[in-house]
């Protein structure tokens, strides 16, 4: 007897997707299906287990190498663990519903093995087939691919399980038969064209900060007076931009008001933790969360409520750089400073008192702002530029500095 063949079968890994354009579709995977279609970065930059592999696995990495950057050396590679352990925390519900992974962004180098009409006329939804051996190479997102591999590998060290991960869904775009030359050009498009976030406005961004927290609940805890009205000093308060303009409702930004409280809270060594994560297990001598908001969030908002007006006509204390040299000074006030330098609030009240908070260059120039050759005074410098020269003209009253602040 002769065994008849089966005809138009074709195996392979299916995939229910949506096109976005004649080459691209997006849709959903399980991390079992990630960890499979593409190997682990890691792996493929291993000398000895590339040794090893098969054949096919080292033409994966020899493709690969053409359209990536490797893990080793790099920034890239140091931030495999911690993304694995962000991830990690959020399916564990340890960061509520406040997480997130971007879609990985995947090449599929070759024609598809199948697809398949819509499944529901007029949805676009259809179903492709990636057949085994196929070339997939994640050109966008491959610090989590690595990272999803690291913990799929071994779960048990995250405080996960293998049924865990394989109920999650995993957004992806897949680019299918693109030249190499093209795959090369999309990892560029996606890592050169788009505008870096400056960190310190990423970090006002932070809900899970420490310091970002304590701002909000400085800028809630006052109300000002702003066109004969009192409103909450929250409104004024800028979340999204590093800089406001003069159509701007708002007249602070929330990176500058930050950068009072971290600073307020460190002195000094708050310059360089501006545009760094404060946790509350590195508050100052140990000091609990509710004793340090007991302790600073009235002190700052007393500060703000005194000079409301200099706030809301914009003046010098709205800039970055004079928080953060109010916020050395406030320091001086908190009961976790050291004894030698401490004084009085009243004492901060008196060293605020007496200072011109004009935007004028007979005052700030060469403190907090540099005059252009156009006259103009500007105020762009940051805080770790000017901070610290902001605090001596405050704390020393005598100095060059201090005398100008103060219009003598």
């Amino acid at each position: 007897m002769l065994l008849t063949m089966p005809t138009a079968v074709v195996e392979g890994t299916q995939l229910t997707v949506m096109p976005f354009r004649a080459d691209a579709v997006v849709g959903t995977m399980s991390v079992p299906t990630l960890v499979q279609l593409v190997p682990s970065p890691r792996a493929e930059e291993d000398p000895r287990k590339l040794k090893a592999a098969s054949g096919l696995v080292r033409r994966h990495a020899e493709l690969r190498a053409t359209v990536q950057r490797t893990l080793k050396s790099s920034q890239k590679g140091k931030n495999v663990g911690p993304y694995a352990e962000y991830i990690a925390a959020g399916l564990k519900g340890e960061l509520g519903a406040a997480w997130s992974t971007p879609p990985v962004t995947l090449w599929h180098a070759g024609p598809l093995a199948a697809l398949s009409d819509e499944l529901v006329l007029g949805s676009g939804l259809r179903t492709l087939t990636v057949a085994p051996g196929t070339m997939v190479i994640a050109i966008d997102g491959e610090t989590q691919t690595t990272a999803w591999h690291d913990l799929y590998d071994d779960p048990e060290t995250y405080g996960l399980t293998y049924p865990e991960l394989a109920q999650v869904r995993l957004p992806f775009e897949l680019y299918i038969d693109l030249a190499p030359a093209d795959a090369r050009q999309i990892f560029y498009d996606r890592n050169v064209q788009g505008v870096a976030v400056a960190k310190n406005l990423a970090m006002s961004m932070d809900q899970r900060d420490y310091g970002t927290r304590l701002a909000h609940l400085v800028a809630d805890a006052v109300n000002v007076d702003v066109d004969g009205q009192r409103v909450p000093f929250a409104r004024l308060v800028n979340v999204s931009k590093r800089q406001v303009s003069a159509s701007d409702r708002e007249v602070v930004t929330l990176s500058a008001l930050r950068a009072l409280v971290v600073t307020t809270l460190y002195g000094r060594n708050g310059l360089q933790r501006s545009a760094e994560s404060v946790h509350e297990d590195e508050l100052p001598a140990a000091y609990r969360p509710e004793q340090v908001e007991a302790t600073v969030v009235p002190v700052l908002a007393q500060l703000i409520a005194r000079h409301a007006h200099h706030f809301t006509s914009r003046s010098a204390i709205t800039a970055p750089a004079v928080l953060a040299g109010i916020g050395i000074t406030a320091h001086h006030t908190m009961p976790w400073t050291d004894t030698a330098s401490a004084f009085r609030t009243d004492d901060l009240v008196r060293l605020l008192g007496d200072i011109r908070w004009e935007r004028e260059a007979k005052y700030w120039d060469g403190v907090a702002a540099k005059t252009g050759t156009s006259g103009r005074l500007n105020f762009s410098g940051g805080v770790k530029d000017s901070g610290g020269r902001v605090a001596e003209a405050i704390l020393y009253p005598a100095t060059e500095a201090g005398r100008r602040i103060r219009g003598f």
